[in-house]
């Protein structure tokens, strides 16, 4: 399987992980606890040490959290000890596809946030597309979300994606814009839909996380050329 360009004329999209750093910086909520960013807080489980929101519930004011966020990397420092969001989640791929490609190559399709650079500053949260995801966390179709989109626009470098069906809707509306040539990786016998980008299939019995065995032969093959 052929996989594409060189590995400088190329930008990669992972999509997150339900496993993150326990350790992972929060936000702070007004009385110092730390916020937790799920899909449906009325859903969540009772817990007096901490407070549930959604990204784009408002923190204060009509400022929501989605907005501190943006004001917090632009600041400078880090108070709350966010982890860039390469680093956010316990595989090990995120790191390596980083030290491969470099940070402004990659790129993480997070369920909470949207379409985030790898060395953005990004909090502890527990939002997933799965179907299988308990339903607080689990993100649905009506859901109001204002994505953040940092890919930017006017490359016209190839993209590849690795992420599970369930994130291919999300990985397309976010990238319609791009110039360069996009293709999706998938295992499924039926391939998914994904407008107007290429589609291929890596072939494994793996079928929980497979994104993670295509991504690492994506990289052994790139080094390989």
């Amino acid at each position: 399987m052929r996989f594409g360009d060189k590995a400088g004329r190329m930008i990669v999209v992972i999509q997150c992980a339900a496993s993150k750093h326990s350790d992972a910086g929060r936000f702070k909520a007004p009385d110092e606890k730390p916020v937790i960013f799920v899909a449906d807080p009325q859903a969540a489980p009772a817990n007096d040490t901490c407070i549930y929101a959604r990204p784009d519930d408002h923190a204060k004011n009509d400022i929501t959290w989605r907005d501190l966020l943006v004001s917090y990397n632009k600041a400078g420092g880090n108070p709350f000890g966010l982890c860039p969001a390469y680093c956010l989640y316990e595989n090990k791929t995120y790191g390596q596809l980083a030290s491969r490609f470099g940070l402004n190559k990659l790129y993480i399709l997070s369920a909470g946030w949207g379409l985030i650079s790898a060395d953005f500053l990004t909090p502890y949260y527990d939002i997933t597309f799965s179907p299988s995801a308990e339903a607080y966390k689990r993100r649905r179709k009506v859901d109001r979300y204002c994505d953040f989109c940092m890919l930017p626009m006017s490359t016209d470098e190839p993209i590849v994606f690795f992420g599970g069906k369930d994130y291919v809707p999300l990985f397309c509306a976010l990238t319609k814009s791009a110039k360069g040539k996009r293709t999706v990786f998938y295992n499924s016998v039926n391939p998914p839909t994904a407008v107007d980008c290429a589609l291929e299939r890596f072939e494994t019995a793996t079928r929980t996380n497979w994104h993670y065995e295509c991504a690492k032969y994506f990289l052994s093959r790139e080094g390989n050329r």
